[in-house]
């Protein structure tokens, strides 16, 4: 799990001071090359347009950032067909990816959003274009610097940074609801084969019992059906080291609730 929608809206206006409303407008890719800028400081911003509601110029932007990616070697595929599509579901999922990114390579220091894009950024009208592939443009804004270095894998060396308390909550929720997910699944397999048992167990009881039945009125029993019976329950009931089975004095109330 990663940040809200809100969280990640937020986090990119007091980065790149912006006014963005919606993750969709990540699908013009201005905003994250310059997401990328405040790592790195070498996202060539220039090139980098904010102001436009076309899907050709969209692609302009990300031909910027997969430059970026390759020059620092980032092992992450840009979906840039999807993404400038403009979907909220496809740029939620990429965005929360640069997020984790940033967090974990962002240098710290000041970054002035404003001096590197030589301008304000995004105009009111192209915020509130109306079209679905065009999204209303982006507004950034925040403070920080970067620069950039390549390690084995992805080509960047984490910087040594105490993540911010937001961070490491966010990461902690994440961490939290994924061990919950992960019990609950293990306590529905749990009583799936439960019930699964008992019901075996009550069937096996209630042959013996007629059997019990037939012996106590003088009559004979099939005795290999007997022989399987006795096995089954020996099966059910077989205890393995270091665990026994309670018995009414631990909170089990009668016999058909041992299993």
């Amino acid at each position: 799990m990663g940040e809200s929608r809100q969280e990640l809206i937020s986090w990119m206006n007091d980065l790149l001071q912006l006014n963005l409303t919606r993750v969709e407008q990540c699908g013009t890719g201005a905003p994250l090359c310059q997401i990328f800028d405040s790592i790195f400081g070498d996202v060539p911003m220039t090139k980098v347009k904010f102001n436009v509601n076309s899907e050709y110029q969209y692609i302009g932007n990300f031909k910027v950032l997969q430059a970026v990616f390759l020059h620092h070697k980032i092992d992450k595929t840009i979906p840039v067909e999807r993404l400038t599509k403009c979907k909220f579901q496809d740029n939620l999922e990429f965005l929360q990816w640069v997020k984790r990114f940033w967090d974990q390579y962002y240098p710290g220091g000041d970054y002035d959003p404003i001096a590197r894009r030589k301008g304000p950024g995004v105009t009111s009208s192209a915020a509130s274009a109306p079209a679905p592939p065009a999204p209303r443009a982006a507004s950034v804004v925040s403070s920080r610097k970067v620069s950039s270095s390549t390690a084995p894998t992805t080509g960047v060396v984490p910087r040594n940074r105490t993540p911010s308390t937001g961070v490491q909550i966010a990461q902690l929720q994440a961490e939290s609801a994924a061990l919950k997910e992960q019990a609950e699944g293990l306590e529905r397999e749990r009583d799936f084969y439960f019930n699964k048992l008992r019901e075996i167990e009550i069937l096996v009881q209630a042959v013996a019992d007629e059997d019990a039945a037939l012996v106590e009125s003088g009559q004979e029993i099939n005795a290999d059906k007997d022989l399987l019976i006795k096995q089954v329950q020996d099966i059910l009931y077989t205890t393995e080291d270091g665990f026994e089975i309670p018995d009414q004095a631990d909170g089990v109330p009668d016999d058909e609730e041992t299993f």
